[in-house]
């Protein structure tokens, strides 16, 4: 897979459309999840088009591309491996684990995310 870095915003849109159910989501839908402006969901849509991680027929629904897909699986899996180690192990109510892992699945890193998921495993089965 691409380990291109997307912004944060971008992120957050493939992981909302991947949420929506990946297929056929419209931008009013994504206004709505992320509280933001249909004109920002056109813009973020529009770049993300350029990037061939989504695909918009004209005053269509939105679909993630196969690279779409990867790309924001890997975000939404970051997101909820984050949100259980902080409520899990930390014991942070789920409030704060939710809008902590959303900050911090931003700037983790695939190796580091994943040997995390090792640590957890470890820490689960003792």
């Amino acid at each position: 897979m691409n380990n291109t870095k997307y912004s944060e915003s971008l992120e957050d849109y493939l992981e909302a459309i991947c949420l929506k159910g990946g297929e056929d989501v419209k931008s009013v839908e994504l206004a709505r999840h992320l509280n933001v402006s249909r004109a920002s969901v056109n813009k973020a849509i529009n770049t993300l088009i350029e990037k061939k991680l989504v695909e918009k027929e004209y005053y269509g629904n939105i679909s993630l591309t196969e690279e779409g897909k990867k790309v924001s699986k890997k975000i939404l899996w970051k997101h909820r491996l984050l949100k259980r180690f902080l409520i899990d192990h930390l014991e942070v109510s789920e409030e704060v684990a939710s809008h902590e892992a959303c900050g911090i699945e931003h700037s983790i890193s695939d190796e580091t995310a994943e040997k995390l998921e090792k640590l957890m495993e470890q820490l689960e089965s003792n």
